[in-house]
């Protein structure tokens, strides 16, 4: 239940507000779980405080007439989003990057895991598959156009805008853009997802502007190649393990509305 958790700087009641009940797990992903968070005292920080979590809907979602797919609030610092279960496992067979990060964060950047919540974790690797190459590419070409092509436009706040006013490009973009494919390499290789990154000094120096673009793009080219290359290699399974993923989801749901002990 959320009254499990709460988040730092917040009431229980704006916590509650924040999360639906009966949410599993929860983490700090974004910047922080990247080790690239921009501190607030520097003038060219842009970075919210982003959560993601899991939660277990009530019993009329599943057997009634009632939809609840995810619910997501922008809150004073925190931007957060938390999935029910069975979009989340949806998501996590589509290989999305974001939602894959949240199962393999440091143990510091969980905020609440249930044993329900754990119980995902330790079968995480049911997920992996080579068809990561085909997510983690298509959201890194969804960055590369981004910082071009859509600098200044009405999703960015001012101070955003700003810096791609000062510097040509999307900043921000360009880091997500070398994150992503160097992460989807190496997910590709040993399908282990390295969430917290030791390359977080470089990253931190592309998302505050100290690479050019022409190197930004130069880097990337080589990284798509390299990703090809990876997927090509890669010992990972075509697809995920869909069978035993319905089998996990269905034993966590028979027990958490009360049909058996899990």
């Amino acid at each position: 239940m959320s009254r499990e958790i709460k988040l730092s700087g917040l009431s229980q009641q704006e916590t509650d507000n924040i999360l639906p009940n009966n949410t599993i797990l929860l983490g700090y992903v974004g910047s922080i779980s990247h080790g690239t968070q921009i501190p607030k005292e520097n003038p060219d920080s842009i970075d919210d405080i982003d959560i993601m979590g899991i939660a277990i809907a009530p019993e009329n979602v599943y057997m009634g007439l009632k939809k609840f797919e995810q619910k997501e609030v922008k809150y004073k610092e925190y931007d957060s989003v938390v999935y029910e279960i069975k979009k989340f496992f949806s998501l996590l067979l589509k290989q999305n990057p974001n939602v894959l990060g949240l199962l393999w964060l440091q143990h510091q950047n969980y905020i609440y895991k249930s044993p329900i919540g754990q119980s995902i974790i330790d079968n995480r690797n049911m997920f992996v598959s080579k068809e990561a190459y085909h997510s983690f590419s298509g959201y890194a070409h969804g960055q590369l156009h981004r910082m071009e092509h859509l600098a200044c436009k009405g999703y960015m706040g001012q101070k955003r805008k700003q810096l791609v006013e000062k510097f040509g490009y999307d900043c921000k973009n360009a880091a997500h853009l070398i994150r992503l494919l160097r992460m989807g390499i190496e997910f590709l290789t040993d399908g282990e997802l390295r969430v917290f990154r030791e390359d977080n000094a470089e990253l931190k120096e592309i998302k505050s502007g100290q690479w050019s673009l022409e190197k930004v793009k130069r880097e990337s080219e080589q990284l798509f190649f390299l990703a090809r290359e990876a997927f090509i290699r890669s010992p990972l399974p075509p697809k995920p393990d869909y069978e035993k993923v319905e089998e996990l989801l269905i034993s966590i749901l028979r027990s958490s509305l009360g049909y058996i002990d899990i």
